[in-house]
């Protein structure tokens, strides 16, 4: 009783959830590449999550058991991204990536489903698209900065390995997923080559599929006979 209470209470006020969890990714996306590497920057960087982390549990929390998993999920994301702030070894850092990894796979998911689902086309399920590029973004980041903890040196600079922040991340991550090329962050490493390519990919695909589902949802009307 008490999830489905507060499932409905989440509901209530996230009514327009894949609005506000698009918004909350585009905040994360314009502002983290302006945050300095510092703990007050991290700390702000972490804010950003929380806000992303509750608005994807109100997005992927439509049922009860939807609901139960993005709390089990999003419970260790939280505690380990802010027991990173005081804890600042790569141990902690490495398991709040690989729970909101595993969380936004889990929203990207259904989101997906839910925007390509055959059925009248909405403007909450075009906000979910928005969001499901954006997400798409996010998770990336991730999935560099565990490619980065398992293979060091797999991100640089001129052919030199570099270390980077998530903050630094979020910027290489939509220059991948928006194919602008490889500017003053390239993968090294053939793991994160790997990573990009696959990135690439989905984002061609997403938005090639997404064109020709808003083609059916709108077919071409018949011209009037004269």
């Amino acid at each position: 009783m008490a999830i489905q209470t507060a499932r409905a209470a989440l509901g209530r006020i996230f009514f327009q959830r894949c609005f506000y969890l698009f918004v909350a990714l585009l905040v994360l996306v314009v502002v983290a590449p302006l945050i300095e590497p510092t703990p007050t920057g991290r700390l702000l960087v972490n804010a950003l999550n929380l806000l992303i982390v509750v608005a994807a549990v109100a997005t992927l929390g439509r049922t009860v058991v939807s609901f139960v998993i993005a709390l089990l999920l999003a419970a260790p994301t939280l505690a380990f991204q802010w027991l990173s702030i005081y804890e600042a070894g790569p141990e902690t850092l490495m398991w709040s990536w690989a729970f909101g990894a595993a969380l936004y796979t889990a929203t990207l998911s259904y989101l997906l489903s839910y925007v390509f689902r055959r059925d009248v086309m909405t403007g909450d399920k075009l906000w979910g698209a928005a969001a499901s590029y954006l997400m798409i973004g996010v998770l990336w980041v991730y999935v560099y900065a565990l490619v980065n903890y398992f293979y060091p040196g797999s991100f640089g600079s001129g052919g030199v390995p570099g270390k980077y922040d998530v903050s630094e991340l979020v910027y290489f991550s939509f220059t991948v997923l928006t194919s602008t090329g490889f500017g003053d962050i390239t993968p090294l490493s053939r793991q994160a080559r790997s990573a990009c390519v696959l990135e690439q990919i989905i984002g061609v695909l997403f938005v090639t599929i997404l064109i020709a589902r808003l083609a059916g949802v709108y077919p071409p009307t018949r011209e009037k006979q004269g």
